[in-house]
């Protein structure tokens, strides 16, 4: 499942699914823009797995759940708390980050 917020309501989003990975990126960052391909075909591939696109500017609030200080950011949440995060633009990081909840 994959989803772009369009309001700063992420934490909704952690509390209701088991699992959540976030790409937290902004309309600027070049590596956020290669890095989402990437991301939404791993959502294609973890069916069991809310994946959030977030857009890191305008949701100040959503941020603070991942400290996010540097984009892309990817963050993993399992039962409401956050397990891991990194700022990355290689696919393979990705991959490793999702592959520690699946």
């Amino acid at each position: 499942m994959l989803i772009e917020l369009n309001e700063d309501t992420l934490q909704n989003i952690v509390d209701t699914n088991e699992k959540v990975v976030v790409q937290f990126s902004a309309s600027w960052c070049g590596n956020c823009r290669i890095m989402k391909p990437k991301f939404k075909k791993l959502s294609t591939e973890n069916e069991s797995i809310a994946f959030v696109l977030v857009d890191a500017e305008n949701s100040p609030e959503s941020r603070k759940l991942a400290n996010v200080s540097n984009l892309p950011t990817f963050a993993t949440f399992v039962n409401g708390k956050l397990v891991n995060e990194t700022q990355t633009n290689k696919a393979e990081v990705l991959t490793d980050l999702v592959n520690e909840i699946v």
